[in-house]
């Protein structure tokens, strides 16, 4: 591609590769993440075909962890990891402190030093922020007890891993080997070597005394500012400049890691009240500089170590799936919880992500750890990524032994399966109401007041088991639509009242519910005439425009004499 920029056509064929192959890995129900790291694989200098520039993959990958550290700044919680510190905090060092010890000991067989080892087994330790939530999302289990400790678990761990890239150069000269006895025993030696390791700490500390005491009040105040300009370019600007700003400027100024950086600027940004909207504003290029991180990762990894490194490549997966995962059960079992919550929290942690890579590209950087053990992370990461899929599938099929084992879930706490819905209603003509958010709500108070009785089908678990305490018929999503609607009784309604935004979800509810029930009247919502015709064509008999309808009452109230129907 002599015409052509070699950054322009890394981004495009990246982007382009990882879209196809990730819709690939969602369609069989695989983590997208999968799909990106093959795409990486694709365009990497160990497979035929396009072959993209690898000197600037480390660059993408560093602009994707980032925005992807920002992320996680933006989301951190402390109230939450308070809620579950006296389970969550030793557990997770108590874990990663035994899957460290775990690497060393594959490094040692390998014949890799003892640094190398640390450093290995450091990154196998830690799983992948994007990897657990999905999984936890999917199942509803976010807002649970054991999610709450997942999550918690997580953060400790994420944490340790931010600290151990802030050490590492640092201490680079003393897990290598070259600070010998002899050093140690040198007063002068010494002295240079703990001078530079306060020197690091210090300016850490300084870094984080500014973040806390100026940029928790700057940062905030700033994003105020360019919200009440009414520029919303602005404002998503201003977003991205504090994350890469702060981000590079504690790089230069603090010899900080990006990652460190920028996760403190999405951290005293999460104070603010406009938090939610800066996730929001700059979620497309999170996303799309994390897909390339994934893509910059897996170009990366030469696929031939799966057959010339077999067994190597077999025992860091058996230390990601088994030796974590066992080391968690005992921890939870050994707190008293729950099987269901240590199988929950085991599955969870069973797979390694995005810190794994950055702490197996600062090693290999640093010379603190050979390319093979860099390549059997990966190797291990997507192995293992995989495999998490069948560990939550595996623990699925358990829920009915479980619940028999422990007596029924506490409510808001129920290990479901995303095929199977909770809440059958025994009603029959009845209305059907799909979503309680701002639109659901009203109708159902009005269905309430007219006495008319009915069941709501909602995915929001809090929202969920607050009706439920109220005393209404709620179904729990989600599912899917077909076992959602059986569970709803469709078959023995009258009405069908579909209040979610998602038209193409809609579209599937109206068109499953008129399988079911071929005399049911269906109501729904649509945002443009695309989607009126959409839903009509599925089933729906009558379709109500958002902004048709305010537009609608616009002219009503303004006019509310002139006697003239008014169709717009």
């Amino acid at each position: 591609m002599p015409h052509h920029s070699p950054l322009i056509a890394t981004i495009v064929v990246g982007l382009v590769l990882a879209f196809i192959l990730g819709a690939l890995a969602n369609r069989l129900r695989i983590s997208p993440i999968v799909g990106y790291l093959l795409a990486g694989i694709c365009v990497g200098p160990f497979t035929p075909g396009f072959v993209a520039d690898v000197s600037l993959a480390p660059q993408l990958a560093e602009i994707g962890v980032i925005l992807l550290m920002f992320g996680v700044g933006l989301h951190f919680s402390l109230d939450d990891l308070l809620s579950v510190k006296l389970i969550a905090i030793p557990g997770a060092v108590v874990q990663i402190a035994f899957a460290t010890l775990l690497g060393m000991g594959l490094g040692w067989v390998l014949g890799w030093p003892v640094g190398a080892g640390i450093v290995f087994g450091l990154a196998l330790s830690v799983a992948s922020t994007v990897v657990l939530l999905r999984a936890l999302q999917e199942r509803r289990l976010v807002k649970t007890e054991r999610g709450k400790i997942a999550v918690g678990w997580l953060i400790v761990e994420d944490l340790a891993m931010v600290l151990a890239l802030v050490l590492l150069p640092a201490l680079a000269g003393v897990i290598k080997g070259d600070v010998t006895v002899d050093t140690l025993a040198d007063p002068v030696r010494m002295s240079d070597l703990l001078t530079t390791l306060g020197i690091t700490l210090g300016k850490v500390v300084a870094f984080v005394a500014i973040m806390l005491a100026v940029g928790r009040r700057a940062i905030p105040w700033l994003l105020h500012y360019v919200a009440h300009t009414g520029s919303r370019e602005l404002f998503r600007l201003s977003v991205l400049a504090i994350a890469l700003g702060v981000a590079y400027g504690s790089a230069v100024l603090f010899d900080v890691s990006f990652a460190l950086g920028a996760f403190f600027a999405g951290m005293v940004l999460a104070g603010s009240e406009l938090s939610a909207r800066a996730a929001e504003e700059t979620l497309p290029l999170r996303d799309a500089f994390a897909v390339l991180f994934f893509v910059a990762v897996g170009m990366l990894l030469d696929p031939t170590i799966l057959v010339n490194d077999f067994w190597a490549v077999l025992a860091t997966f058996f230390i990601i799936m088994v030796g974590k995962s066992i080391a968690a059960l005992v921890i939870v079992l050994a707190f008293r919880h729950p099987l269901s919550t240590a199988l929950t929290i085991s599955a969870s942690l069973a797979q390694i992500g995005e810190f794994s890579f950055i702490l197996a590209t600062l090693g290999v950087s640093l010379d603190l750890m050979p390319e093979r053990a860099r390549d059997l992370i990966l190797a291990g990461a997507i192995l293992s990524i995989l495999a998490n899929l069948l560990a939550f599938w595996a623990l699925d099929r358990l829920r009915p032994w479980l619940e028999a084992r422990e007596g029924q879930p506490a409510p808001g706490d129920a290990l479901a399966s995303p095929d199977v819905p909770l809440g059958a209603t025994k009603l029959t003509q009845h209305a059907v109401l799909i979503g309680a958010g701002r639109v659901g709500g009203v109708i159902r108070e009005a269905l309430h007041l007219q006495g008319r009785p009915y069941v709501v089908i909602e995915e929001n678990k809090d929202v969920a088991d607050k009706l439920r305490a109220d005393g209404v018929d709620t179904i729990l999503g989600p599912a899917a639509p077909g076992a959602l609607i059986a569970a709803a009784n469709v078959a023995g309604a009258q009405w069908m009242f579909i209040a979610i935004p998602d038209a193409f979800e809609a579209g599937q509810y109206a068109e499953q519910a008129r399988a079911f029930n071929p005399g049911i009247r269906i109501v729904a919502r649509a945002h443009s005439d695309a989607e009126v015709e959409h839903l009509q064509k599925l089933g729906a008999d009558i379709t109500i425009m958002g902004e048709r309808e305010i537009a609608r009452a616009m002219v009503l109230r303004a006019f509310p004499d002139a006697g003239v129907a008014v169709t717009i």
